[in-house]
């Protein structure tokens, strides 16, 4: 059994469409028998890694996720001198090796469409700077990359998203990593009615003689809701991601529990400023064998209390588990902002364990 940390947050957030499905709607779930709304824990996760917290925090250790590897080296090669066929067979080369390119596209050779990889690679800083010394070195030596020299490329250990977050390429199983970090669907605790927004722009500059109309009308979806969100660490796997560097792991839990806390998702922000912190957050730590809370909300909250509600409905459902799994050896810290109790500086300290 490995030694977990769980994340239970709910938060708040206004009116808002903070992550769209295909029509522009709020993404919403069935749960308990009624509409819940729901943001995807792509978005949330994208959101996190990508924030200016995140980003300010771990710095030096975020890996950045691209298809244009191969470009970036055509063009450091061809600046070096290298021919455009060399360049070319060579930047392939060592872009393939993060993972298949996409076929020649003979309608536009110019593109050089066959130096993209064809699965979203996420490669992390030390593969980069593996990356602009073999291309210095194939520019020094005008000579084609051997297998030696791409083997060099697979450098993950310093990277937290990849760590936390994991990567997986089909077609380059060996470069891909287990993520340490699992995510849930954040979904609302109660009930949900998608409305309508209805909106128009007006055109500064006409004076309404001729048109008095609009010159824009759109509508677009929107809603209010109460989340609960659960977050899963496996800080021995991260540990283990990070090539044992134990202090790098322990920075990464607390930046991503900092993060996860403060950081909304990015959807309509323009429009809706639904930034939010959330309102109450349980962190655990054990061996126990990892379980979400959600079931605390199968029956949605209908109360006139939202955020008490489901702080007492979390709580006991917490409580009704201990006692008939018999668990115990776990350790917990909260924070909560309804009652204005803990701190997140300690909340932090602790998850770092």
């Amino acid at each position: 059994m490995g030694n977990f940390i769980q994340v239970h947050m709910l938060t708040s957030y206004p009116p808002a469409n903070l992550n769209r499905d295909d029509m522009g709607r709020p993404k919403t779930a069935k749960m308990g028998g009624v509409d819940r709304l729901r943001v995807s824990s792509q978005s949330l996760k994208r959101s996190w890694r990508t924030s200016e917290l995140f980003q300010a925090t771990m710095a030096s250790h975020i890996g950045t996720r691209t298809k244009e590897l191969g470009h970036g080296v055509y063009k450091k090669l061809i600046t070096g001198g290298i021919s455009e066929r060399n360049a070319k067979d060579w930047a392939q080369a060592i872009a393939g090796s993060f993972g298949k390119l996409k076929a020649a596209n003979s309608k536009k050779p110019e593109a050089l469409e066959e130096l993209e990889i064809e699965q979203l690679a996420h490669i992390s800083p030390e593969e980069l700077i593996s990356v602009d010394a073999l291309v210095e070195k194939l520019i020094k030596d005008k000579k084609e990359p051997v297998k030696e020299d791409l083997e060099l490329l697979r450098h993950p250990e310093k990277a937290v998203d990849i760590a936390l977050f994991g990567r997986m390429l089909a077609s380059s199983p060996l470069y891909n990593v287990e993520a340490a970090c699992q995510v849930a669907h954040a979904i609302s605790v109660h009930p949900v009615v998608i409305e309508d927004d209805y909106f128009t722009a007006v055109d500064d500059l006409n004076n309404g003689d001729n048109d008095r109309g609009a010159a824009h009308i759109g509508e677009t979806g929107f809603a209010s809701a109460l989340f609960y969100t659960y977050v899963c660490i496996d800080k021995d796997l991260l540990i283990e991601n990070l090539g044992g560097d134990r202090e790098l792991a322990k920075q990464a839990i607390s930046a991503l529990l900092e993060t996860s806390i403060k950081v909304a998702p990015e959807g309509k922000q323009n429009s809706y400023a639904s930034r939010a912190y959330a309102s109450y957050v349980l962190v655990e730590r054990g061996n126990m064998q990892p379980r979400s809370l959600s079931v605390a909300f199968l029956k949605p909250i209908k109360g006139d209390d939202f955020g008490q509600d489901a702080f007492v409905a979390l709580l006991k459902t917490c409580e009704n588990m201990d006692k008939v799994y018999e668990i115990t050896g776990v350790e917990r810290k909260s924070l909560n902002a309804f009652s204005g109790e803990g701190k997140i500086s300690e909340l932090l300290e602790f998850a770092r364990g």
